[in-house]
């Protein structure tokens, strides 16, 4: 069948990962993975399905989209050797690397089209040893912006849970927060000035990666494959006898 450009998306960052195919500029479709934290045993599975249901070899494949972090390390490092493999099994191949926090920003645009959106909101991602990985945005008619009708104004950025309220909870304009970061912590930041999107709006997705993806390759911000890593922001963690007397900063 003639496809057109073809993207393969993949998004490992989150829990529950998932990819997913578009030809033509128009989403195929998107398949989550079975089951939380199985990106290793998943991904490789689920693109072979979703390239043979299309009927789309390899070879066909123009363009790669993936989400570069901040998230799980291991994820992240997934997504950019699948995307490193390809661009070496086919040199022609580009690749958009994707902020996760951006990919989950845009569910505010994809699932709330029919709703007043906030003037401002921020995405939360647990960094651990309670930090967290935060990113704001606030309205803006800036064309080249990542989240149509937003602006990064803050981002991406590790901070404290009091420190992030601190500077963005105002009773007056309150910041709307979404994010995988508040599964477990939301109530670190529970204080007036700030309200929670509904959880359904909290984790990034490979059909995002594609929206933001495919804005990315229109505007020439392809990532270098030879140069390309994941985003971590922090290190990964070192061995606990590693850890002893480190000052977190």
């Amino acid at each position: 069948m003639d496809t057109g450009q073809v993207t393969i998306s993949l998004e490992t960052s989150g829990r529950i990962g998932s990819a997913a195919i578009a030809a033509g500029g128009s989403l195929l479709e998107q398949r989550n993975f079975s089951a939380p934290m199985s990106h290793s045993r998943e991904f490789l599975p689920v693109i072979k399905t979703l390239l043979d249901k299309h009927g789309v070899a390899p070879k066909d494949v123009n363009e790669v989209y993936i989400s570069v972090g901040p998230g799980s390390f291991t994820g992240l490092r997934i997504a950019v050797t699948f995307a490193k493999i390809m661009y070496l099994a086919n040199s022609k191949i580009r690749i958009a690397a994707v902020s996760t926090l951006d990919a989950i920003a845009q569910n505010v645009i994809e699932h709330a089209k029919n709703a007043a959106l906030p003037d401002r909101f921020g995405c939360i991602l647990d960094a651990k040893r309670g930090q967290f990985f935060t990113a704001v945005y606030q309205k803006s008619k800036t064309s080249e912006s990542a989240v149509d009708g937003y602006e990064k104004i803050y981002g991406d950025t590790l901070m404290w849970a009091g420190e992030f309220v601190g500077r963005f909870a105002k009773s007056d304009n309150p910041v709307w927060l979404l994010g995988e970061g508040l599964v477990y912590y939301r109530d670190k930041f529970k204080c007036e000035g700030v309200r929670f999107f509904d959880e359904s709006l909290w984790a990034p997705s490979a059909s995002n990666i594609c929206i933001i993806g495919r804005k990315l390759a229109a505007q020439g911000k392809y990532a270098d494959p030879l140069t390309l890593v994941p985003a971590y922001i922090r290190k990964p963690e070192l061995g606990k006898s590693k850890l002893q007397g480190e000052q977190v900063k």
